[in-house]
């Protein structure tokens, strides 16, 4: 469906608003943007490596990545994107698509035409430079997990994704107090960070042991964030986030 109704673009609207507050002119350009809403099932893909789209698209709920696949059928996993997340904002400038962006979960996603966001962007400066900025995140997380897999132990680069996602994920408002849904597998862990699947069992089942992390379910809990941090020598310095959004 098409949609310009306020609720569809909340949560980019707490997103901006996490860096400056909107004037009034702002937040009414942000909620009148043409989006058509999708629904989209689990493990599906949005857009693929060669597309030349049109449009880029907001996640408003769910877990969707952005992965490449190997000649022999591999995945490698480069981002994991929360709501309030526009993955493939790079499109408004590189035509062609260079990775994959599909679905981990079921997920609703808001498509916005190029030339709308352009317009949006040609209007209001301060809106374009918080995409630009979104763009250069990914980048900083993109060296992070570059780091993570060239030079962290299994150990603690499960212990540095699960901090990272925990901070994403509280930023947009989506953690209770130290636990959150933690909807992504042991094997979509692994695909992320170069580990196969049945050595991610064993990290988590250490972690455990050790008081790291409770895990039931789909749900996480982290009783102990500075331990957490200290296992996978976390420094939240390349998410950008604002002071009130680094508090556990």
């Amino acid at each position: 469906m098409d949609a310009t109704h306020p609720f569809t673009t909340a949560i980019l609207i707490r997103k901006l608003e996490s860096l400056f507050t909107l004037t009034d002119d702002e937040r009414q350009a942000v909620e009148a943007l043409p989006m058509q809403i999708v629904a989209i099932k689990e493990n599906q893909d949005i857009v693929r490596v060669g597309d030349n789209p049109s449009r880029s698209c907001l996640i408003l709920s769910g877990i969707a990545c952005t992965y490449k696949i190997t000649g022999d059928g591999k995945r490698q996993i480069h981002n994991f994107h929360v709501p309030g997340d526009i993955p493939d904002l790079q499109s408004l400038h590189l035509k062609v698509l260079d990775n994959s962006l599909g679905t981990l979960t079921p997920c609703s996603v808001g498509f916005i035409t190029h030339e709308a966001l352009d317009e949006l962007c040609e209007r209001h400066y301060r809106i374009a430079k918080a995409f630009w900025r979104e763009t250069l995140i990914d980048g900083a997380i993109f060296r992070e997990w570059m780091t993570s897999i060239g030079q962290r132990e299994a150990y603690s680069r499960v212990a540095h994704l699960l901090c990272e996602m925990m901070m994403r994920l509280r930023a947009v408002g989506l953690v209770n107090g130290s636990s959150c849904h933690w909807p992504i597998t042991q094997a979509e862990i692994g695909d992320a960070l170069g580990i196969t699947t049945v050595h991610v069992n064993r990290v988590l089942k250490a972690m455990r042991a050790d008081g790291l992390i409770e895990l039931k379910g789909d749900r996480l809990n982290i009783p102990d964030w500075e331990k957490l941090m200290q296992a996978g020598d976390f420094d939240p310095t390349y998410l950008h986030l604002e002071s009130h959004q680094v508090a556990a």
